[in-house]
């Protein structure tokens, strides 16, 4: 009696301490059981579901029916504005993204001063990039608007010619280029925290060599800045290819289809024509090409991107 009284004494507190453990795993699924599901329910099952409606020929309002590459194959071939749509969103690309990533480099670099009241020129400079993207477009259109806006107001006060703007086919797309520097504050936020990355004895053993305030700037702050670059040239590539509402809010692709974005054509199929499956294939194609072109810019990064290696 007395080995077995011993036995179950030092088998109750294992199997407390195992309740207890339990018990904790029970409530760490539990309070990540919101993410998880939010995650399964509204972000993988859409993709998944998605992926499936790009076979299908899915109306929404009746059942999806499969129709295999159908989708695909008529986004290339009948499609009436699909190029349209991929040479406005390629050449905003390739014309809004350097010139974000060179003025708010250059823009950091201005602000990156040792001046008083610094912070709060900073500060302005980045408002707009937290002011909400439909507040931006209804404002831009009033201060773009041909007949009565602010800013062809100034060129007149000034002397110098107007111009149409989002009203004209030849100047609709440039506007709209010229109007996303007013968002270079974040990549300026991003470019400053670079800035201040580096060492400043780096700095120090270049000028005492002889270095002028050129070769600082090309061999110390280039080289030391590259993948702050790299990373604000990954997100503005990405960001510049799913452009949406600036088109939608303002122009609504016009006029002639100067600012139809792929972004506004796979809206329009989806919400406007109720072509589910035809929006889904155009989304899972914008996907790839995105995929593709961040690959591609990564695997060059092995050829301009400087990391900087510890020294033992």
């Amino acid at each position: 009696m007395t080995a077995t009284t011993s036995a179950s004494a030092i088998a109750e507190p294992t199997r407390r301490a195992k309740a207890r453990r339990l018990g904790r795993i029970v409530q760490g699924y539990l309070f990540i059981s919101p993410v998880v599901l939010g995650l399964l329910i509204f972000t993988i099952g859409p993709v998944i579901a998605s992926f499936y409606f790009s076979f299908t020929k899915f109306p929404l309002l009746r059942a999806p029916e499969w129709i295999g590459l159908r989708n695909y194959v008529n986004m290339f071939t009948q499609e009436e504005h699909f190029w349209q749509s991929c040479k406005v969103t390629v050449t905003y690309a390739i014309t809004a993204v350097p010139l974000g990533l060179i003025g708010s480099f250059m823009l950091a670099l201005l602000l990156n001063q040792r001046v008083k009241g610094i912070s709060f020129f900073r500060t302005c400079f980045y408002v707009p990039t937290v002011v909400p993207a439909v507040a931006s477009a209804v404002l831009w259109g009033w201060l773009l608007n041909p007949d009565y806006g602010l800013v062809n107001a100034i060129l007149m006060k000034l002397g110098l010619p107007t111009s149409r703007f989002l009203a004209e086919p030849r100047t609709a797309l440039p506007s709209m280029v010229l109007m996303s520097l007013w968002g270079v504050g974040g990549g300026m936020v991003i470019y400053l925290a670079g800035l201040q990355n580096i060492p400043e004895s780096l700095y120090e053993a270049a000028k005492i060599d002889g270095a002028n305030e050129l070769r600082l700037f090309w061999h110390i702050t280039v080289p030391m800045m590259t993948p702050t670059i790299f990373f604000n040239l990954v997100m503005g590539l990405i960001g510049a290819f799913q452009t949406f509402t600036t088109a939608f809010v303002m122009t609504a692709g016009g006029p002639l289809f100067a600012t139809y974005f792929y972004n506004l054509m796979l809206y329009e199929r989806a919400f406007r024509w109720l072509q589910m499956g035809m929006a889904s294939a155009m989304a899972w194609f914008l996907l790839v090409v995105i995929l593709i072109l961040t690959l591609l810019v990564f695997r060059s990064s092995s050829l301009w991107v400087y990391y900087e290696t510890e020294v033992r």
